[in-house]
């Protein structure tokens, strides 16, 4: 009779495993025909010679050495450096890189609570919600996310690996799960709250507090110091390294606002997913009432779920999961100008879909009635979450859809303005792009990018003096802004004014000493000047960046050997 039962149970989880990756493949398949977007993704691949000079010791040395986005992820830029190795520029490998780390976390996120509790069709429910949500799509369909998707497939290890640690401890376990978690802090600073949900799974579903009573505090601490000095760690080189931006974006007031409506924002999406967008502005003001109602359903459901801790244990597991996990990118510590974001709930969700696996159960006592309603009221949910991810990737095919779409369900979205202005110009829209850098500007006078890329454009159609103005503006609001100093000097060449296109370049080179279209663009001027010696060493450092135009012109015209 027990073989028979491990053998339906051995079935159900194949079908499981099977489905799941064929639901999440059709949902997200589309992903293979998406473009890069302007947001971030010219920043990480498209434009960046480390990244496509592909894997080499120069390379990962870079990789391990930047906190290029205020973030120290090297391992998420090697992938993007394999990745090149692969796909070039097709964005359509990158967007499959991310998929299949998705669907694998998915997969991992399944093996992981069967195996804690052997309840296939829970866990089931608890890995498809993570698959298939709304909100996962800006984690997965975003190239730039990779740091998303990479760090969640090694926090999924991690706790595949621990849980094996603790069904019968050895040193050479515990070291492979602390290697695993290295990993993921190497993908993502996010991950620094793992520690705490492995001290939550030992209370439940591992039950590790109960045999392990005596100096209980002491034991956990203990097993799990070198995690939490990891944690503290990349924690003080995220935010205490030299080329870190200032955290305070906004008044603190503000900020603690904001992080109880966001903390509550997040719920209510997880269940009615609407409006969601690339990025939500930080609003201006927030009514009291939001506050504290906010606050108060924070405190009564943390309240409520301390004291039914003992006998509904995945309830408290579950809420502290989510609130843990999403405490560290709250905003309360500003990176960004956002409110907040969907990649947030990314790793959280899984705290609130482990509370509704097994706390909607509870409530239905009559298991055959349990059976009637709960499983097909699951693949009615599911199929609905699938539906509306299917939906929203789509708006991610492109920039133009990406932005628009956020335009129509946000509001003084400068950010989207912005974005669809580069796309627009990229389709030689020109007048169109200038009214969306205008409105850009209107909402976020201080917002440097949009003068710059509004000079770009004056420039290309000859209006100089509106360019360097814009220039200026952006120079005056950004002081190391290198791009501005290129696009003057650029605007100084194409009128003839080559000594302040030389000095402009040296602005920007000195601010950005591996911008290669500077040292291109500068070794062209000098050519220009009949300076041969010092063109055709620009044009050099520049093909040696990437960027070969002027060098290959300057050796086909007999300037350079």
């Amino acid at each position: 009779m027990l073989k028979i039962k491990n053998i339906i149970h051995s079935e159900q989880k194949l079908i499981v495993y099977i489905v799941l990756t064929l639901v999440t493949l059709a949902v997200f398949w589309q992903v293979n025909q998406f473009s890069f977007v302007n947001l971030d993704d010219q920043a990480y691949v498209e434009e960046n010679s480390h990244i496509q000079s592909g894997i080499t010791f120069d390379g990962i040395s870079w990789a391990f050495g930047t906190r290029y986005f205020y973030l120290w992820t090297p391992l998420t830029w090697m992938s993007f450096m394999f990745d090149y190795q692969l796909h070039g520029l097709n964005a359509g490998g990158y967007h499959l890189t991310n998929l299949i780390l998705h669907i694998l976390s998915t997969l991992l996120l399944f093996w992981l609570f069967n195996r804690m509790t052997g309840a296939v069709w829970k866990s089931a429910f608890v890995a498809a919600l993570f698959a298939l949500h709304p909100l996962h799509v800006e984690s997965v369909a975003w190239v730039s996310e990779r740091k998303d998707v990479l760090s969640a497939f090694f926090w999924m290890v991690t706790l595949c690996l621990y849980v094996y640690y603790t069904e019968k401890p050895a040193v050479k376990k515990y070291l492979l799960v602390l290697f695993s978690f290295v990993l993921a802090l190497l993908s993502k600073p996010m991950v620094v709250t793992l520690p705490f949900i492995m001290i939550l799974l030992d209370y439940w579903p591992l039950k590790r507090f109960e045999s392990q009573k005596n100096n209980l505090v002491l034991r956990q601490l203990k097993e799990k110091l070198p995690f939490f000095v990891l944690s503290v760690i990349l924690v003080i080189i995220t935010f205490y390294t030299p080329d870190s931006t200032p955290s305070k974006h906004f008044p603190l007031i503000s900020r603690l606002a904001n992080a109880p409506v966001s903390f509550v924002t997040y719920l209510e999406k997880t269940f009615w997913p609407h409006d969601m967008a690339v990025f939500y502005p930080f609003p201006e003001h927030i009514p009291f009432w939001q506050v504290l109602g906010s606050f108060l359903l924070i405190i009564f459901v943390s309240t409520a779920v301390i004291v039914m801790a003992k006998r509904l244990p995945y309830l408290f597991v579950g809420w502290f999961w989510y609130a843990i996990t999403i405490l560290p990118v709250i905003k309360i510590i500003q990176i960004g100008n956002d409110a907040m974001a969907d990649r947030y709930h990314y790793l959280s969700s899984i705290g609130i879909a482990v509370m509704l696996a097994w706390g909607i159960p509870f409530l239905i006592k009559n298991e055959d009635t349990r059976r009637k309603i709960l499983f097909p009221a699951a693949i009615a949910f599911i199929i609905i979450m699938s539906v509306l991810t299917w939906k929203q990737c789509g708006y991610w095919k492109n920039s133009i859809t990406l932005f628009n779409h956020a335009l129509q369900v946000t509001k003084n979205n400068y950010v989207a303005h912005h974005g669809l202005g580069l796309a627009l110009i990229a389709e030689g829209k020109t007048e169109e792009a200038i009214d969306h850098y205008n409105k850009t500007i209107s909402i976020k006078p201080e917002f440097p990018n949009a003068y710059n890329n509004r000079g770009i454009v004056y420039g290309g159609l000859g209006q100089y003096e509106l360019a360097m103005d814009d220039f200026d503006k952006a120079i005056r609001l950004k002081e190391d802004y290198a791009e501005a100093y290129y696009n003057k000097a650029v605007t100084y060449a194409n009128r003839g004014q080559y000594q302040l296109a030389i000095g402009n370049y040296n602005k920007a080179i000195i601010l950005k000493p591996d911008y290669a279209y500077a040292y291109n663009n500068r070794g062209a001027v000098y050519l220009k000047q009949e300076k041969n010696k010092l063109g055709c060493l620009d044009a050099q450092k520049g093909c040696a960046l990437g960027k070969c135009k002027v060098l290959e012109w300057a050796r086909g015209n007999g300037f350079c050997h």
